[in-house]
């Protein structure tokens, strides 16, 4: 028998004997440590309320999603010092400052009395909008991006209205709408793409781009849409003065009646509402009433790649789209807008009337081509842009010739951070031959940036190969197939239902 202080003694009781023991052991295992007393509680937030934050919006978001044509008369009371704590943990911390100067390092210091300043000023009116410091940016095609900085207490009450939106437009926006939202990216559009194009009766596709768009933005027409489902004038006023704030250039403000400011933090959504209106609805209203055929929508941003069955309906859409977009002060990009035979059975067709391969396009930085399987089977390939992995190589160089004389370490470090970098977003299937030559060129960069550093330099192919395997990842794919992801994300899609399946990219999956 145990005594009392056996019976009460943990460290005797907790005793577990030695695995597959035929008798009691001379020497019992060590017991397992015991928790701590948090192993079966919650995580908590970084911030207390944080989970209060949470809530409210959720709340708004259920008022939105049954009320379709409901507007909200008080929004304004959400934003409040929990949520630009919030928005102020969600900004970057490396971004590059605005007109004021001011970092988020800066901010962070003292950064309770800072809010609840700012928290003040905004429900009491006295907030102002500072105008925006204009940047520029290099595009793939040589050209320049002007782009729009904002304050730093700019982008924290845009970032904080943009958690309020957000809340009722996400039940409104349309599914083919997959730009700048919260959980959908690039490679869910270029998905609903290629599942489209496989699987939905497109024989021609619409690549269409909106010229100058973030730029040509009609702000009275902007705020009305907005006003359709935000009653808050708090909220129109804070909008109003985001828009009219303009923007610095060599010393001086410009203000301009139209445009959002690409670059900041609130111009992204404005910019989904306004197509939103302007084309999402529509779009779903002519392909339940006007097409005569199978009809896809996708749109990311201001990228629109539409497919259709008929030429006919494609020719009809394209003409009542440009008469749309003039309405609203937006134009067709003449050089990006094209209409072309592609799909499943383009090449068999083309060929019937003596005519070469299906045209390509491009977009999301790939360039989709009809292709086929081994079997014969019509097969989507996908490869990377080439003057996208153009312009992405002559940043590669330049950089390279700054970084000559560092340690090869340091060179390799940094290389294979950037082709990691490039892995992760063009590694789909079909595209094994371009990241693999993209691998190859980074390489021969490297090596004549190490050959330049002296005249005896000997960095012979092989070593060189040696040195890039050490360093630089394989060239391998990431990305599943799209049919693949788009099932997981989309369950209600059913490919084999006997259905249309055009419901997934105009609005049936969200």
């Amino acid at each position: 028998m145990m005594n009392g202080r056996e019976k009460s003694d943990p460290a005797i009781v907790a005793v577990k004997p030695t695995n597959k023991a035929g008798r009691p052991a001379a020497e019992p295992v060590e017991p397992r440590a015991g928790t701590e007393g948090n192993a079966g509680q919650r995580n908590t937030h970084r911030a207390q309320d944080r989970a209060r934050v949470s809530k409210a919006l959720g709340r708004v978001r259920q008022a939105a999603r049954p009320r379709k044509a409901e507007r909200f008369t008080a929004l304004l009371h959400h934003v409040d010092t929990a949520c630009l704590r919030e928005a102020f943990h969600a900004l970057k911390r490396n971004a590059a400052p605005g007109a004021d100067g001011v970092t988020w390092v800066d901010y962070e210091a003292d950064l309770e009395r800072k809010l609840q300043d700012l928290h003040d000023r905004v429900h009491r009116g006295a907030y102002r909008a500072q105008p925006s410091r204009r940047v520029y940016i290099p595009k793939a095609d040589g050209r320049q991006r002007p782009l729009a900085v904002a304050s730093l207490e700019d982008k924290l009450v845009q970032k904080a209205t943009l958690m309020v939106l957000n809340a009722i437009y996400e039940e409104d926006f349309l599914g083919f709408s997959y730009g700048f939202r919260p959980g959908r990216g690039q490679h869910d559009a270029l998905d609903a793409v290629a599942v489209g194009i496989e699987t939905a009766k497109v024989n021609w596709v619409l690549d269409a781009d909106i010229k100058s768009f973030f730029d040509t933005v009609d702000q009275e027409w902007l705020v009305r849409f907005v006003e359709h489902r935000v009653g808050d004038r708090r909220i129109i006023r804070l909008i109003r003065k985001w828009l009219r704030a303009g923007v610095l250039e060599d010393g001086a403000v410009a203000r301009s009646e139209t445009g959002t400011g690409q670059g900041s933090v609130i111009s992204p959504l404005l910019a989904n509402i306004y197509l939103h209106y302007v084309f999402d609805l529509w779009a779903e209203q002519w392909r339940r009433r006007e097409a005569t055929g199978g009809m896809m929508v996708v749109r990311y941003a201001d990228d629109l790649v539409l497919g259709f069955q008929r030429e006919a309906d494609a020719r009809r859409f394209l003409e009542a789209m440009r008469e749309r977009m003039a309405v609203f002060s937006l134009s067709l990009h003449p050089d990006k807008t094209r209409l072309i035979e592609f799909g499943r059975f383009a090449a068999f067709n083309r060929a019937e009337r003596g005519l070469g391969k299906p045209e390509t396009f491009d977009f999301l930085g790939f360039t989709h081509i009809c292709g086929r399987r081994q079997n014969g089977g019509f097969q989507l390939m996908r490869t990377s842009q080439r003057k996208r992995v153009r312009a992405k190589l002559q940043e590669i160089k330049e950089e390279l010739r700054q970084r000559m004389h560092l340690p090869m370490a340091d060179q390799g470090r940094w290389l294979k951070q950037v082709v990691a970098g490039f892995f992760a977003y063009h590694a789909v299937p079909t595209n094994e031959r371009s990241i693999t030559a993209f691998r190859y060129h980074v390489s021969d960069l490297w090596r004549r940036s190490l050959k330049r550093r002296g005249q005896k330099d000997r960095t012979t192919w092989e070593r060189m190969t040696k040195i890039a395997d050490a360093w630089l990842p394989q060239p391998r794919v990431l990305h599943p197939w799209p049919k693949q992801r788009f099932a997981v994300k989309h369950p209600r899609w059913e490919p084999y239902a006997g259905k249309p399946h055009v419901r997934f990219c105009a609005g049936g999956a969200r």
